[in-house]
């Protein structure tokens, strides 16, 4: 949905603010409405909606969650083509969100906050923008995502490098790769989907591989006829099929929480990869040396085959420098390259990609000094320190197992609940005590104890010292349960006084 708000006017005020267009952001929109709460505003830095799908249009991009999953429950799509849904697909269902609940008259695109400041006499938020203009909320919901700024490694020599670079988020369609020699860097979740498209198309492909993936099948059927048509006319068949791949899912955490069983699941990925791999050696150095989980695990049935074509080349040996026009590794070999892709992901340690953001709390506390020695919320919504301010798929909420829009909706109702005691005891601001906060994250990490992802690798799951500040360490229906009714007493409830009155 491009910007059409262009003659939209800017007010000075707002109710609720929320930054960022992507899923997060319309579905806090959607619910909003739907609780007959208007005045509100959505900031999107971009020229148009999409977050993530926005971003990634690289080739082969695609979800690793079931189409059915991938999509809001109070906002279904029957028609799904595949399984497994590629990212223009699910693009342009979030384009649909817009025009389907009319969203546009509250975005304000090319739109980015630079700074946010409570004050604690107004009870309410000071918005910096990058127009210079401020907007004041009394509610910020931080909905820009986890996963949007790219991860951009520093190679030496790369100042000196003459051919063609960008990030897989930021995909340059118009450069032909055709009869280039290209070096792609990373095997993560993008690079694992845009690497088998590429390497028919290039003369000659370099997979510069760090730390081998565990890649499982994908299930890339599409969906007959046959069943859209049943689920477009027996809403309770949609429901009944999305209820199913949410079971199935939340049973792939059984190997996560106990390690144990997990060892019998990486026998049958370790087949995998020797059944679609012919060369025992190449096998081996694509096989991770780590327990399966501790790492994200990744769905493909395209990468390990990529290996098998004689152009594709497994590279183990770590980067060396750039030249004008080739790349060098640590054993010293040279390799003549006109393009070098990043496949390298996302910066998710939250104190870097809130460099640019400074957002100031109670007391002059800055969130990223806050964070700095682990990020830490409650429940991933709400931080101590920070009235009114809430983040959708904040510390330990994003998922390994299952859909992270099951989150976004348990935090989105989280939210409404917060505001509506706000308004229904004649307060101004909500803020979580800080004891409720604290024995929670030690519960988390408690709960982190014991699982995968706590088994020795590093991950990006994972901040210095090895604290995972990412996921939420079990079943996704505990999460819901606990955040399905607010308890007031976790609470303090402030007003515009001098002096802020307990709840």
């Amino acid at each position: 949905m491009r910007n059409t708000n262009q003659n939209h006017s800017f007010p000075q005020q707002t109710q609720v603010a929320i930054i960022g267009a992507g899923f997060g952001g319309l579905a806090m929109a959607i619910r909003l409405l739907q609780s007959n709460i208007h005045d509100f505003l959505i900031l999107e830095k971009a020229s148009e909606v999409g977050g993530t799908w926005r971003e990634n249009q690289y080739p082969g991009a695609a979800c690793d969650v079931q189409s059915h999953m991938y999509s809001l429950s109070f906002a279904p799509k029957s028609d799904w083509s595949k399984r497994y849904a590629e990212a223009s697909e699910i693009y342009v269902y979030i384009q649909s969100l817009m025009s389907n609940y009319e969203l546009n008259p509250y975005c304000r695109f090319n739109c980015e906050v630079l700074a946010a400041e409570y004050s604690a006499q107004h009870c309410n938020w000071k918005l910096t923008l990058n127009d210079q203009r401020t907007l004041i909320a009394q509610f910020v919901v931080f909905a820009s995502g986890p996963l949007h700024v790219p991860q951009i490694p520093h190679i030496k020599g790369i100042e000196k490098f003459q051919g063609k670079v960008f990030h897989s988020s930021q995909w340059d369609h118009q450069y032909d790769l055709s009869n280039k020699n290209v070096a792609s860097l990373g095997t993560g979740g993008s690079a694992i989907q845009y690497i088998p498209e590429i390497a028919a198309e290039v003369k000659q492909l370099y997979v510069l591989q760090r730390t081998a993936a565990w890649v499982i099948p994908r299930d890339e059927r599409s969906y007959l006829s046959v069943e859209k048509k049943l689920f477009d006319k027996f809403d309770w068949f949609r429901k009944l099929h999305r209820s199913r791949l949410y079971w199935s899912n939340e049973s792939r955490a059984v190997p996560i929480i106990q390690p144990t069983v997990m060892k019998y699941a990486q026998k049958l990925a370790e087949a995998f990869i020797k059944f679609q791999v012919k060369d025992k050696n190449l096998a081996r150095k694509l096989t991770p040396d780590y327990i399966m989980g501790c790492k994200r695990i990744l769905v493909s049935n395209k990468y390990y085959p990529t290996f098998n074509r004689k152009n594709v080349e497994l590279v183990t040996e770590g980067i060396q420098e750039l030249t004008a026009n080739s790349i060098i590794t640590k054993d010293g070999k040279e390799r003549k390259i006109d393009c070098l892709i990043y496949g390298t992901g996302f910066i998710t340690d939250p104190r870097i990609y809130l460099k640019s953001f400074k957002c100031t709390g109670e007391h002059g506390q800055d969130l990223r000094e806050v964070w700095h020695k682990g990020a830490e919320s409650y429940y991933g919504i709400c931080t101590k320190g920070f009235p009114n301010l809430f983040q959708l798929l904040g510390p330990n909420t994003i998922l390994a197992h299952n859909s992270v829009i099951f989150m976004i909706e348990s935090q989105v109702n989280y939210i409404l609940q917060m505001i509506e005691l706000v308004k229904s005891t004649h307060s101004n601001a909500i803020v979580v005590k800080d004891q409720v906060q604290d024995q929670f994250n030690q519960y988390v990490q408690k709960m982190l104890d014991g699982t995968v992802w706590q088994s020795g690798c590093v991950s990006w799951y994972q901040q210095d010292g090895g604290k995972n500040f990412a996921l939420w360490p079990t079943y996704t229906w505990k999460y819901w349960l606990q955040t399905k009714k607010l308890n007031p007493a976790d609470y303090r409830l402030l007003n515009k006084t001098a002096k802020n009155q307990a709840a």
